[in-house]
């Protein structure tokens, strides 16, 4: 199943949720992203019909292989291209938003180029 921009933000948001609490349910999406809980309900039932994610009896979210794997590819992208940006002057608002945009079409090809440079190049 090849996923859309919405699902990696889900997928996503479930990871960065995890790290910081440790235990992410429906209701813990739906305010950090501003859904509603039937739109993250149905959202969850195509992840986890997809394989990405595991919903338990308690109701945590967790993630599978697949969807760990999206995840933090799309939290890399999303963190290294908001770097270069602000390494580049762009204010943090700004950057953070255009890299969350971006993290979802960039190829793979040209984000590992982006990095390296970044990495020789800018990094501070």
């Amino acid at each position: 199943m090849q996923l859309k921009e919405s699902g990696e933000m889900y997928l996503e948001t479930i990871y960065v949720l995890n790290q910081k609490k440790g235990f992410v349910r429906s209701i813990d999406v739906c305010e950090e992203m501003g859904y509603s809980k039937p739109s993250v309900s149905r959202a969850v039932g195509i992840l986890r019909d997809g394989g990405y994610l595991i919903v338990s009896r308690d109701g945590g979210l967790h993630l599978t292989e697949a969807g760990l794997e999206v995840a933090e590819r799309t939290y890399e992208r999303h963190t290294v291209l908001s770097e270069i940006f602000m390494a580049l002057g762009v204010d943090e608002t700004t950057a953070v938003n255009d890299a969350c945009k971006i993290e979802h079409v960039i190829s793979s090809t040209t984000f590992a180029a982006l990095k390296n440079y970044y990495n020789k190049n800018m990094k501070k």
